[in-house]
């Protein structure tokens, strides 16, 4: 069973994320188009669960299943879908995770969502902190059901996700600016 502890910020987390954007480029996989860094490690100061999630946009769902050997060579487990119709879920680190990444089609709401969730976060600093402390009580409180943990978070992510969505749309900046992957002919 996984232990799920969650540990304070660490300055290294966008580094071991770029090292792993890389990584991921270096396998010259065409569909990808952009590869985001998302989740409570791509949040300053944000205490997590040590695990980078990695986002891909991808132009095709198929290409990229094609690819699964590639990710196999990384230390990727491919997941399928994984409770989440039109995403391709893959986990590094079978008891010790490491690094998981969302693979969406590009544009797809669930991409803009999670974006837009990390973003909310960065500029919300008293959401952050409320967010920071449920994730804490609800990791004490789990007995590392991972289940638990996500359920005694899902009630605060659905309304703040929502929330985010709104104020992304709003928002002038733009969606992942900065995680462009290299355009391929």
């Amino acid at each position: 069973m996984r232990k799920i502890k969650v540990v304070p910020y660490n300055s290294e987390w966008p580094a071991l994320f770029e090292e792993e954007k890389r990584a991921l480029l270096n396998l010259d996989i065409p569909t990808i188009r952009r590869i985001h860094h998302i989740g409570s490690t791509a949040v300053d100061d944000l205490a997590a669960k040590p695990i980078i999630d990695i986002l891909l946009e991808v132009d095709s769902l198929e290409s990229l299943d094609q690819n699964q050997k590639k990710f196999e060579e990384l230390g990727y487990e491919s997941m399928g879908e994984f409770g989440i119709e039109g995403r391709r879920y893959y986990r590094k680190g079978k008891e010790i995770r490491t690094h998981q990444i969302h693979a969406f089609l590009v544009s797809d709401s669930h991409s803009f969502r999670h974006i837009a969730f990390r973003d909310y976060l960065i500029k919300n600093k008293d959401i952050k902190k409320e967010y920071e402390d449920l994730k804490r009580k609800v990791a004490s409180q789990c007995e590392n059901d991972i289940d638990r943990y996500c359920d005694g978070k899902n009630d605060f992510i659905q309304i703040h996700e929502r929330l985010a969505v709104d104020w992304k749309k709003q928002s002038s900046e733009p969606v992942g600016l900065g995680n462009v992957a290299p355009r391929r002919a």
